[in-house]
């Protein structure tokens, strides 16, 4: 098989992750006997700089043109000035958006080897947690009607939170596929005690529910999802939400399952097609120093092999190469242990590399 993508390194961490990545992938290729193609584009701080715009034409349509795209991290200190509208944080929501990349599938995963990096204690969690958080991507109050006004109390700003059924019906319907070939469970998570865009919400995920008999479906207001998730987090499998809500649950479940260095994530729409990114962030302040943890963005492409080229052997042996070198006591800096000493960046993609 041909591997076709586009690949964009972005700013902070992303260019020396992504360069782990593609090293694993090269392995991968090799080993099974297929071959990688990809162009390089910009996009955020990186295409603000050389192009004037944080996502060019040429970067949207090359990655129209590829089976799949490789994200890195957008973001840099430098731009925080900028205005909200000019940002480099843009290029990532107007991809999705461009895309159709309506549903992100972020797997909250504690490694029984990373057990005590969690700062939930070990009696909690277990040991062990596989929660997978399915988020709303193109919708709710960040695609909204936005403004200022006038007020009796001074300039006021507003974000619209608004959801069609349509777009409701679709990410319910990921989870729940998603769901079956899990422990057959999906909790929708929304405040539809309060929200009318919640209530919306609650009805067309009832209704959707109807299509699979076999799935359990539960709902939880989203302040008791934040608490029951530090107090119990096994009680959950998959877990369907908002834009907003999904964006601030994920986070908080990624920091249970140890580290944002080592949680991938997808951006799905109708077909194969998937944009791939680790749940971090670009991380300036340590760009350039080769501390980053590549095992997010490793994972990330383990993701985009099972999803977008089904290719499940390949996948497994990603995923399989990044525990047993987790198994092997090898740490990067966000994961180590007191008296152990963490690999470089580098180091680490090389490793995985010579397990697959």
């Amino acid at each position: 098989m041909i591997l076709n993508l586009t690949l964009i390194p972005g700013d902070g961490i992303g260019p020396e992750v992504m360069g782990q990545a593609v090293k694993v992938l090269a392995k991968v290729c090799d080993k099974f006997g297929h071959t990688l193609k990809y162009e390089t584009h910009l996009a955020g701080g990186a295409a603000i700089k050389e192009r004037g715009t944080f996502l060019p034409d040429e970067t949207l349509a090359a990655a129209r043109k590829s089976d799949a795209v490789l994200f890195g991290a957008v973001g840099d200190f430098k731009y925080d000035t900028l205005p909200g509208d000019q940002r480099p944080e843009n290029a990532i929501l107007k991809l999705r958006k461009e895309l159709g990349l309506y549903a992100n599938l972020r797997p909250a995963i504690l490694f029984k080897e990373l057990a005590d990096s969690s700062p939930v204690k070990k009696e909690i969690t277990g040991g062990e947690l596989d929660i997978m958080m399915v988020r709303e991507l193109t919708g709710g109050i960040y695609f909204g009607e936005k403004g200022t006004k006038e007020t009796p109390m001074g300039p006021a700003a507003y974000d619209v939170e608004i959801y069609s059924t349509e777009e409701i019906r679709r990410i319910a319907a990921a989870a729940f596929e998603i769901a079956a070939k899990r422990k057959k469970k999906v909790t929708s998570v929304d405040k539809a005690n309060v929200l009318n865009s919640s209530r919306l919400w609650r009805s067309v995920v009832i209704e959707t529910a109807k299509n699979y008999p076999g799935i359990e479906l539960e709902h939880i207001y989203v302040d008791n999802a934040a608490m029951q998730l530090v107090r119990n987090p096994g009680h959950f499998d998959v877990i369907v939400t908002s834009n907003m809500f999904g964006d601030i649950l994920s986070d908080e479940a990624g920091m249970i399952a140890g580290s944002l260095g080592m949680l991938p994530s997808a951006s799905l729409g109708n077909g194969k097609f998937g944009l791939y990114e680790p749940a971090h962030g670009s991380a300036p302040d340590i760009a350039g120093q080769n501390k980053a943890n590549p095992m997010a963005m490793i994972l990330s492409a383990a993701m985009m092999l099972r999803y977008s080229f089904g290719l499940t052997r390949e996948a497994d042996a990603v995923e399989n190469a990044v525990k047993s070198v987790l198994a092997g006591g090898v740490r990067t800096a966000d994961i180590v242990g007191a008296g152990v000493k963490p690999v470089s960046t580098e180091e680490a993609g090389n490793l995985i590399g010579q397990k697959i």
